[in-house]
């Protein structure tokens, strides 16, 4: 579904990621992992559109999209719950899922039955639906940046450190979310620091260091591997 080919991001003069190859396929839920400043969330934003690619190339199925604009990206299947969350404060919960199906404005019938799937998806954002999103907490945030994502109906979904700064209990409830749709088939594409849960979600992994890719293989062999379990998960 999605090929980076020697994929290359700047901020100004530093070069963020250096010469990525990695790829996704089809019903995949893929994992990034590594440390702070490892360019990992450079790196969706390449994919999505936000930062332009100083070097190599992007194919999302077959498709070279190298040089396609952000938001037709959306319209070709790709949708990204932003690092932070990233929710309009001011805007209510329903609201916000309705700037989230911005494709499909035109379809009121569309935009209400992805919105009441996605009250089912998170009950509790049905019990907030009319408020403001500024006032959430940090999981009901998260809750509803993911569910703005989908409102877009993605082939790829993009998620970037799902698991920031939320409670333990939140975090459970976030990657039993996660499982649940990798198992309706939706491709994903995980940013996460917690390597832990990342990598047992993950059918595989890759871990980038200073905008490198160090080491890939499945889920399983990386939570296996010691160097990542010195790395990441605190153990030997």
């Amino acid at each position: 579904m999605l090929k980076l080919e020697s994929v290359e991001l700047s901020y100004g003069a530093i070069k963020a990621v250096k010469g990525v190859t990695l790829e996704v396929k089809s019903g995949e839920v893929v994992t990034i992992i590594g440390a702070n400043g490892a360019g990992k969330s450079t790196l969706l934003k390449g994919i999505v559109g936000l930062e332009p690619l100083v070097g190599g190339r992007m194919l999302f199925e077959g498709q070279d999209c190298t040089h396609v604009p952000a938001h037709k990206r959306v319209g070709l299947g790709i949708a990204l719950s932003p690092e932070g969350r990233g929710v309009f404060p001011d805007q209510t919960v329903r609201e916000n899922l309705m700037l989230g199906a911005y494709l499909f404005r035109s379809d009121v019938a569309r935009v209400e039955r992805l919105i009441a799937r996605e009250f089912e998806r998170f009950p509790r954002l049905l019990e907030r639906q009319d408020q403001m999103a500024g006032t959430l907490s940090g999981g009901e945030q998260q809750m509803l940046a993911i569910s703005r994502a989908l409102m877009s109906e993605p082939k790829l979904l993009l998620l970037d450190e799902p698991s920031l700064g939320l409670a333990p209990l939140i975090i459970v409830d976030i990657f039993r979310s996660i499982r649940a749709l990798r198992d309706s088939g939706l491709t994903i594409l995980l940013v996460e620091q917690m390597a832990n849960q990342a990598l047992a979600v993950a059918d595989r992994a890759y871990v980038l260091e200073t905008g490198h890719v160090t080491l890939e293989g499945t889920g399983a062999e990386l939570l296996k591997d010691p160097a990542v379990r010195a790395a990441y998960l605190g153990t030997h």
